[in-house]
């Protein structure tokens, strides 16, 4: 009985952070505002969690596990597909690109908590070479680095949108870097 309680709680906790975090941004997001809305003491997050980076950073995780795409059977699309869902879960109605921003900011400025954000950033990279090995012998991590150094450059900078048009375009970029490594556009052509 006390795991299943624990379990709620824990729950509870990483609902009541995400919620809170999207609604009225990391910055002003505290380990009592978290608490309070689970229904647990501030002590029952300490448990847990060192910081309120921490404890937004597993809800994210947790919560990115579930973005869904459908393979479409080719490196493109599938990278299209991928792409659009990404940006969906980062700029749509319940957006993560704030709460992302934030962890980001603290990464830079909390030591202890950077190695965590690495480990969460590694778990996406590795998603999207899975994806690229299912087309290419290896994955190249400048096409990994392009795909997420300009999600995170819009992401932090803010100058353009993560939109459908974008992932479009940032798709076609890196299939043509994995498909056609040596630029050759009569490899290319009959890929």
């Amino acid at each position: 009985m006390a795991r299943t309680r624990s379990e709620d709680a824990r729950q509870r906790i990483l609902d009541a952070a995400l919620r809170r975090a999207r609604a009225e941004g990391y910055g002003k997001l505290t380990i009592d505002a978290i608490a309070a809305e689970a229904g647990v003491g501030k002590q029952t997050v300490y448990r847990w969690w060192r910081s309120r980076a921490e404890v937004v950073l597993e809800a994210l995780r947790e919560n990115a596990r579930t973005i869904p795409w459908d393979e479409k059977g080719n490196l493109e699309a599938d990278l299209r597909a991928f792409l659009r869902a990404t940006f969906r879960y980062a700029s749509g109605k319940e957006s993560t690109a704030p709460v992302l921003r934030g962890l980001m900011a603290e990464a830079q400025l909390d030591p202890a908590f950077l190695p965590h954000f690495r480990v969460f950033i590694e778990e996406r990279r590795q998603i999207l070479r899975q994806l690229l090995l299912r087309y290419a012998s290896k994955a190249s991590e400048v096409t990994v680095d392009m795909i997420f150094g300009a999600m995170w450059y819009r992401m932090l900078v803010g100058h353009g949108k993560l939109d459908v048009r974008f992932a479009d375009t940032l798709a076609l970029l890196a299939a043509r870097q994995v498909l056609c490594p040596d630029r050759s556009e009569t490899l290319c052509s009959k890929r």
